[in-house]
């Protein structure tokens, strides 16, 4: 055989295994080693769902299947979803959610019940006293948590209450209730559900700082006044424009020596586009020290991306000119950032 044809029969069968491994997709490119799911036993491992394309793109539903073992709704448990008229509620897109996690043998993260944002028009456009407010926030929560009872593992009941500075952040629920609507939707919570585990979620907490200060005297005055209070979500939004939060694991270990669990509960990473090769390897450096600092805390007990795939990131349409955040690329192909995320999990010390 002459060089010449050797070398076009190599060219043909390089051609011809790229196609292959294409047409089947992340499946037979990650055969080696496993998936997320395979590596992850504490913490767990998941993701937000989108429900338009965990219904309409067999690729992503697969995806989800083979690599979580929890899932977070990424809209369709929000007020505005589940109650679009006052009195009318519509869970059918949450319980669908847990209906796929059941038959998948995954846990249910809801996600959630007191924000300041997402809130039905009739809601935030209506005129109510402050007891009126607080009644219609009570019977949401009942509502919502008692319709799911049973079902759901962990539910985020109060979600970005505090400003950079430490401070309550101006909303609806502090301007009619006072701050104590934090302790009462706990309560409420676990009223509807004694057996989900109850968290406090917010973002920016990553650094010691004046916010995550504010969260852990949250948690603290809670404990003291027997509020049931399980939990505390770092969501994890990162860029590589910013330096990596050096406290992140020291952080979590605080919360954890408080006496609550701690998760990591959106996490993505984003960078200005186009992505390289270099912005990758700093994505996946971040990845990676998220889930170290995670996997070295025992109560860091499940890691959450908001998001594993770029062609249903979020992230495009809030940060103009940024993207590439997650895991996986528009084409389902694992970036430095998902084997990043694997050995870290591969590794735990437990």
């Amino acid at each position: 055989m002459s060089q010449t044809t050797h070398a076009r029969r190599m060219s043909a069968w390089l051609a011809a295994t790229v196609a292959l491994v294409v047409a089947i997709g992340a499946p037979a490119a990650l055969a080696h080693g496993g998936g997320l799911r395979d590596v992850a036993r504490r913490p767990l491992i998941g993701t937000a769902v989108d429900m338009n394309a965990l219904a309409n793109d067999p690729t992503y539903k697969a995806a989800i299947e083979r690599e979580f073992n929890i899932v977070t709704p990424e809209n369709v448990m929000k007020w505005e979803t589940v109650e679009p008229q006052q009195g009318v509620t519509d869970f059918s897109q949450g319980d669908a959610l847990v209906r796929f996690a059941r038959a998948n043998h995954q846990l249910v993260r809801g996600h959630t019940l007191v924000w300041h944002s997402q809130l039905p028009s009739w809601l935030t456009s209506g005129t109510f006293t402050p007891a009126q407010l607080r009644d219609i926030l009570r019977r949401h929560i009942f509502e919502e948590a008692g319709h799911f009872r049973g079902r759901i593992y962990a539910w985020d009941v109060v979600n970005e209450a505090f400003n950079e500075d430490g401070t309550l952040r101006d909303t609806i629920w502090l301007r009619a209730l006072g701050p104590g609507y934090i302790a009462d939707a706990f309560r409420w919570a676990h009223q509807a559900d004694p057996h989900a585990k109850l968290y406090y979620n917010d973002f920016n907490l990553e650094s010691i700082g004046p916010k995550s200060d504010a969260a852990l005297a949250l948690v603290k005055q809670l404990q003291a006044q027997h509020v049931p209070i399980d939990g505390v979500g770092f969501q994890g939004h990162l860029s590589i424009e910013f330096p990596y939060p050096d406290t992140f694991g020291a952080n979590l270990q605080r919360f954890a020596a408080a006496g609550v669990d701690v998760a990591i509960t959106e996490a993505d990473v984003r960078m200005v586009l186009p992505a390289t090769p270099e912005k990758l390897a700093t994505q996946a450096t971040y990845f990676a020290n998220m889930m170290r600092g995670c996997v070295a805390v025992r109560r860091c007990v499940s890691f959450t991306l908001w998001g594993f795939t770029d062609k249903y990131s979020w992230v495009p349409g809030f940060f103009a000119g940024e993207g590439a955040a997650t895991p996986l690329d528009e084409s389902f192909q694992p970036k430095p950032a998902y084997f990043a995320l694997r050995d870290a999990l591969a590794r735990r010390g437990d």
